[in-house]
Order: C-alpha cells, then sequence, then structure tokens
C-alpha cells in the first residue's frame, strides 16, 4: 500500500516493474479478466492490473487494489488486441477498452496493442486513464495520435489539487499532469474527453474545474463526464477508513441511467 503524500508518477513506474514483463515478443502486461459491460451502451473490456494512484473511492476488488502483481496473468499486445476484438465479434458489440489499473502503464506494450488493434479493423477503442503518464510524457499523445479508432477518458480525481490530494493520497501536483494530459491530447489532436469524480466536490469547485478545463478547450468543458461514487462493499470500506463522505453516491443496483 502506499503511503501518503506520494509521487504519483514514481509509484506508476514502481508498479509497471511489478506487472510488465520484457520477453522476445515484446512487452507483456498483466490482465486478469476479459469481459462485456453495460457502459458506454455496450463495450467488450480488457482488465489490466496496477494503477499508479490508489483512490479511495476505487471500484477495484481488495486484491487487484492492493496486491496486482498476484492477480491476473501476463499477455502479450497480440494476445489481448485478439482477445478483444474475438470476445467483442461473440458479443455483438464494435466498441473495445481497457480498464481496471492503468492501462498507460507500460508504453510499448500498449501502442503494441493500438497496432495490433489496426491490423485487425478496430472502429472503436476507448482508452480509460487517469491521465499522470500521457502528462508527465510529452512523447506519449504524439504516439496515441497515430490510432485514429481511439479516444480517451481522463478520469480526474475530484476537482482540484487538494482535492486530487485527499482522494488519492497522493502529491497534489499530480493534478496537474491530469490536466496537462488534457491539453497535450488536445494538441495532439486525439479524440478525448475528460470524466471528473465529482462526489466530494461542491458545485463551485466543479465549475472552477469547469473554467480550468475551458481554458484548455471551449469543447472540453462542455463533454465533461460526471463520475459520482458507487458504493460497493470495498468502496465503503475504504472510504470509511479515510473518514470520506460522499455528497451523491449510489449502490451497485440503483445506478442512474446518466452514468452509464
Amino acid at each position: 500500500m502506499a503511503s501518503s503524500n506520494y509521487d504519483c508518477v514514481q509509484r506508476h513506474g514502481a508498479i509497471g516493474k511489478l506487472v510488465l514483463r520484457e520477453t522476445s515478443v515484446g512487452e507483456l502486461k498483466r490482465y486478469y479478466r476479459f469481459r462485456s459491460d453495460r457502459w458506454y451502451g455496450g463495450v467488450f473490456t480488457a482488465d489490466c492490473s496496477g494503477c499508479g494512484l490508489q483512490c479511495r473511492f476505487c471500484w477495484l476488488s481488495d486484491q487487484a487494489f492492493y496486491r496486482p502483481y498476484q492477480i491476473g496473468h501476463y499477455f502479450s499486445p497480440v494476445e489481448v488486441a485478439s482477445r478483444l476484438m474475438s470476445g467483442a465479434r461473440n458479443c455483438g458489440l464494435d466498441q473495445l477498452r481497457i480498464s481496471g489499473g492503468e492501462p498507460t502503464i507500460g508504453k510499448r506494450h500498449l501502442t503494441d496493442v493500438l497496432k495490433e488493434l489496426g491490423l485487425q479493423d478496430c472502429r472503436k477503442f476507448i482508452l480509460e486513464t487517469n491521465g499522470v503518464l500521457i502528462g508527465s510524457d510529452q512523447e506519449y499523445a504524439e504516439q496515441l495520435s497515430k490510432h485514429r479508432f481511439l479516444h480517451v477518458r481522463v478520469s480526474l480525481k475530484g476537482c482540484s489539487e487538494n482535492e486530487f490530494r485527499l482522494l488519492t493520497g497522493a502529491q497534489p501536483e499530480g493534478f496537474v499532469l491530469q490536466l496537462k494530459a488534457l491539453r497535450r491530447l488536445v494538441e495532439a489532436r486525439v479524440s478525448c474527453h475528460p470524466a471528473v469524480m465529482t462526489s466530494f466536490s461542491t458545485r463551485d469547485a466543479f465549475e472552477a474545474l469547469r473554467k480550468r478545463i475551458g481554458e484548455i478547450d471551449p469543447r472540453l468543458r462542455e463533454e465533461i463526464e460526471v463520475e459520482e461514487t458507487i458504493l460497493y462493499p470495498q468502496v465503503t470500506r475504504r472510504i470509511r477508513r479515510y473518514g470520506l463522505d460522499p455528497y451523491v453516491s449510489h449502490l451497485p443496483g440503483n445506478v442512474p441511467g446518466r452514468l452509464i
């Protein structure tokens, strides 16, 4: 478990050492599940292991959250792309995504997955990311821009630096990297939008963030996706442990359609 006030870039690197493996067939990464899901109107998903943030509202199981190096198996980029494409066909879906942990850990692995998906005529791939590594790596967004079927969803952890620290335990500067990721994606002409965890934010804090996002690109301000806490048992345990009390939350079986 990460200590409070950790450097989130350094922690992403440390987690990478636990969930990545270099081989003769490329950079392998641990994945613990391939599944269809209801989000975005239906999407086939690969859940990867490991994240450089420890969000206190995270929906992951305790094993996936605390011990990502013990869950799942290593897959090559070709294997990941093939499982995504075949799973989507079997479920009648044309949208794919990587979620679970942080997909941008292992840049070589991710870009190779995208190259393979392009060869297999992928129509739409949604990259769900916290944006930290895209914000800290000047070349990352440029490499992603090569794949026109890609859309990036940058999930902001709160509405400000202080909320980022409160919700992740990381140094508040990490929030600036999330915003920088949006800027770099826009500059590289990568299709993207921001999602914001607002359950712990006041209306004024959200409006202040909308202004900051609008300064990056007015279009993004109008395309903010609101995230609200879903009270899975493990989520409830974690937010209680840290004394967090959401303004808005939902039980797993009663998530509003506007959030799906």
